[in-house]
């Protein structure tokens, strides 16, 4: 996994000033990275009896189809307010930059399924918690939410406090 994080690209500055940006990109672009990270979080969950895995807009998405479809499970899209065309349920949140609010199809998981939540990177934690309350009002019952990239400085895991939750890698302060 140190690897892994050598190939993570870092962008101070954007989208603001003040903020280090994780980019995924490079990681997603090299074929042996991609493999390796996809392959670490099936390695985590094949004997979790998973039904459905939940993937955060927009990076969650590519990571969470490809561990739902390793397990052979369904993936499940949280989108960006107006994105999703059947009837949804929606959540506020805030990020260290902004606010913005999530939704997901109110039939997109039946009470009592085993989810898990994907997303690349957990910074202050305001869409993994609106998440959290979207999939919980569903029935949904969360196995642990898995990011590839965690910023503990930012404490997103005081958002999600009640969940499990996994990283494999961190970046701490600058």
């Amino acid at each position: 996994m140190n690897n892994l994080k050598q190939i993570v690209r870092s962008i101070p500055g954007w989208p603001i000033e003040g903020v280090i940006f994780r980019d995924l990109t490079t990681l997603m672009k090299d074929p042996g990275a991609m493999s390796e990270s996809c392959n670490i979080l099936y390695e985590r969950y094949r004997d979790k009896q998973i039904n459905k895995v939940v993937g955060i807009d927009a990076r969650g998405f590519v990571f969470g189809a490809v561990l739902a479809y390793k397990l052979g499970v369904g993936f499940v899209p949280v989108r960006k307010k107006g994105k999703l065309p059947a009837e949804t349920i929606e959540e506020s949140y805030h990020l260290e930059y902004g606010s913005g609010t999530l939704e997901i199809h109110k039939d997109a998981i039946s009470a009592g399924e085993k989810v898990v939540i994907v997303d690349d990177l957990i910074a202050t934690g305001g869409t993994a918690g609106a998440t959290v309350n979207l999939v919980r009002k569903l029935g949904g019952a969360i196995i642990e939410c898995a990011f590839l990239i965690e910023l503990p400085d930012l404490k997103g895991r005081e958002q999600i406090k009640d969940c499990a939750v996994y990283a494999m890698m961190e970046f701490e302060g600058d």
